[in-house]
């Protein structure tokens, strides 16, 4: 075996899994892997803005995206981001160095002491992974990268002794392992499905693998289609199956409720994606989940199929006859895009102006924010999965910058863009100067309604006076400017805008103002 250090044995690991990209910042705990680092690194300028990235990275690809910080304030900055990645299922890999081999277990004031980091990060993902040897470092990133792979893809984190990564002893590099997912036995659900006459799908996150699988089993069902935030652009949003996303919607319960068999994939059915509370279910109801525990929360299945969603979705289409139900799904999508629009109007012209250029495979990475969840969500079509990136369920701020640049790193042709309201913008504003540096033509768009205007709207809808949600403006164009970016405040022509910055050297920061629009 050869001997290398513990730095170079995790930096070596992560290139034999095909890591083309880690997002991060050095330390002075973590030098012993930055000194080993040959894989492109990129620098935000706070850890949680490095984790949205890996996140973004991740949802855009389909591959884990990688964070790297340093021990105490850098992991736990970024345990934000692990939270958000594991609310909505994403597969990244968070690695921190920690404590010592030798700690003595006890608060003892080292630098970036924490009393229990590994535990801190446990708590926020899909599990804390310390390793005590060298020789353990390779492992571990490989059962790392199987488990993100052959379950549900939630975050992981490694969490390496520092004094591992300069400690030099003879060390193998494990390969992946090769994991094959599970194909549910889908006998009974063709059986119920052959005898429907009204099916209906609803497709989540879980199938982001399973695009050419779903729209295949839709057209020979002639079931309409409904997508969750999570979920949009795996059925694209222009096929004559697809009814858009918005679980939300009243027609969207109105079409399940009448659909005589249902067969949710991959989604889990959860309050934050349907708003006004659970689905009634009136017919059958077929689950497909890779997660055995989610396959029976938040709605009880009549037949649960847990496996992987492609393969699972392929069985059972090539069990079941054609059918047709053209005019029945033409109807609903009708009926679910007026609402849709309505709750949308006051972002119309920007979602107009985004609808016609991002390109069919453009990417939105929205913020916790009215004008992506009111606005983009329902009304900006997407054909390709990987193409909305939102945080749905933990619902944090300050996502969709960090994100975007990310999902550019990973699909460098795509035109990108992010979306935010001004309250959230200021969470990960930094991140411009991050873009900057990499020269990157993202299009980031803040739409300022002056402060927390969903909290504000709350805070009214109660009879409240509102309260610390009247926020002051900054001049957003003249600060991205100061960062290196583009700046301008409400362009005449904001589809003419929108062109210039995907075409751009560098960000462009589009202000507008949402009296404006």
């Amino acid at each position: 075996m050869p001997r290398m250090s513990g730095g170079e044995a995790l930096v070596r690991s992560l290139a034999a899994h095909d890591v083309e990209v880690v997002f991060g910042i050095p330390g002075t705990h973590n030098l012993g892997i930055y000194a080993h680092l040959g894989i492109q690194h990129v620098s935000p300028r706070h850890e949680q803005g490095a984790g949205f990235a890996a996140d973004g990275y991740a949802r855009a690809t389909g591959k884990p995206g990688v964070c790297i910080t340093t021990s105490g304030p850098g992991i736990l900055n970024a345990a934000t981001a692990a939270a958000q990645a594991y609310s909505d299922s994403v597969p990244m890999l968070l690695i921190s160095p920690g404590p010592p081999v030798d700690h003595p277990g006890r608060w003892v004031g080292m630098l970036h002491e924490v009393r229990d980091q590994s535990g801190a990060m446990e708590a926020v993902t899909a599990g804390s992974h310390r390793v005590h040897g060298v020789e353990e470092i390779s492992p571990a990133v490989a059962q790392a990268f199987a488990e993100m792979s052959s379950g549900r893809p939630r975050p992981r984190h490694l969490e390496i002794p520092y004094d591992l990564l300069d400690a030099i002893v003879d060390t193998p590099i494990i390969a992946p392992i090769s994991v094959s997912p599970p194909v549910a036995d889908p006998t009974a659900a063709v059986t119920v499905l052959r005898g429907a006459q009204r099916p209906g799908i609803i497709v989540g996150g879980g199938a982001r693998g399973a695009a050419t699988e779903l729209m295949a089993l839709a057209t020979r069902l002639g079931a309409p289609v409904l997508s969750t935030a999570n979920g949009k652009g795996i059925l694209p949003e222009d096929h004559e199956y697809s009814l858009g996303a918005g679980l939300h919607h009243p027609a969207a319960a109105e079409f399940v409720a009448e659909c005589d068999v249902v067969l949710a994939v991959g989604t889990e059915l959860a309050p934050a994606d349907l708003w006004n509370g659970p689905f009634a279910f009136t017919g059958k109801l077929i689950r497909i989940d890779i997660d055995p525990a989610q396959v029976v929360t938040n709605a009880q299945p009549d037949i649960p199929l847990v496996g992987d969603a492609a393969r699972t979705l392929a069985a059972i289409a090539g069990l079941v006859e054609p059918r047709t139900g053209l005019e029945c799904a033409a109807t609903w999508r009708a009926r679910i895009a007026t609402e849709a629009a309505a709750e949308g109007a006051a972002w119309a012209p920007l979602v107009d102006a985004l609808t016609e250029t991002l390109g069919r495979d453009g990417i939105l990475a929205g913020d916790s924010a009215m004008a992506c969840y009111y606005g983009a969500y329902s009304n900006l079509p997407r054909y390709m999965p990987g193409s909305f990136l939102y945080p749905t369920g933990l619902g944090t701020l300050g996502y969709g910058l960090p994100a975007a640049i990310g999902a550019k790193l990973g699909r460098k042709t795509a035109r990108v863009a992010a979306l935010h309201g001004d309250g959230g913008f200021m969470f990960t504003a930094p991140e411009l100067a991050a873009a900057a540096a990499l020269g990157l033509p993202i299009a980031v768009i803040v739409v300022d309604n002056g402060g927390y205007g969903e909290i504000r709207r709350e805070m009214v809808a109660r009879g409240d006076n509102p309260v610390a949600v009247d926020l002051p403006s900054p001049d957003f164009a003249a600060l991205a400017r100061s960062l290196g970016c583009h700046g301008i405040t409400q362009p005449d022509d904001l589809p003419g805008a929108l062109r210039k910055a995907f075409d751009a050297d560098r960000p462009t920061l589009i202000h507008l103002l949402e009296t404006g629009l």
